[in-house]
C-alpha cells in the first residue's frame, strides 16, 4: 500500500508532527486499517526528502500512543482497536501480559 504524505518546510510545525499529524488522520479515516504495514524508515524519508530520525521520531510517537506497533523485522504495522476504541498491543490481547503483581506473587509461590 503507498500512502501519500507531503512536507511543508514553510511551516512552523516541525516536519515530525505534520508526517505525525497525516499518519494519524489515515489511521483514524480506516485509510490504514489494523495490520497494515507502514513503510519503513528509511523509505520513507528518501521519498519525503526528511532525515531518518524525523521518520522515526513521527514511528515512535505513534507507537506509544498506540497507533502503531512493532512487528519484528517485518516493520512496524498499524495496531488493532478494541471494541472501546482503545488501541491493544498484540500479546495482551492474546493474555500474555502479567501484571507486576501476578509476577510478584508467581515469584513469591516458587520460593
Amino acid at each position: 500500500m503507498e500512502i501519500k504524505l507531503r512536507v511543508n518546510r514553510k511551516s512552523p510545525q516541525s516536519l515530525t508532527k505534520q508526517i505525525t499529524d497525516q499518519l494519524i488522520d489515515l489511521i483514524d479515516r480506516g485509510v490504514m486499517t489494523a495490520g497494515t504495514f507502514v513503510p519503513s524508515e528509511r523509505a520513507l524519508a528518501n521519498t519525503l526528502g526528511v532525515a531518518r530520525n524525523v521518520v522515526r521520531g513521527s514511528y515512535e510517537y505513534l507507537s506509544k500512543g498506540g497507533k502503531l506497533e512493532g512487528a519484528g523485522s517485518a516493520g512496524r504495522k498499524v495496531r488493532a482497536k478494541t471494541s472501546r476504541g482503545k488501541t491493544t498491543r498484540s500479546g495482551a490481547a492474546k493474555g500474555k501480559a502479567k501484571t507486576t503483581a501476578a509476577r510478584k506473587k508467581s515469584a513469591s509461590k516458587k520460593r
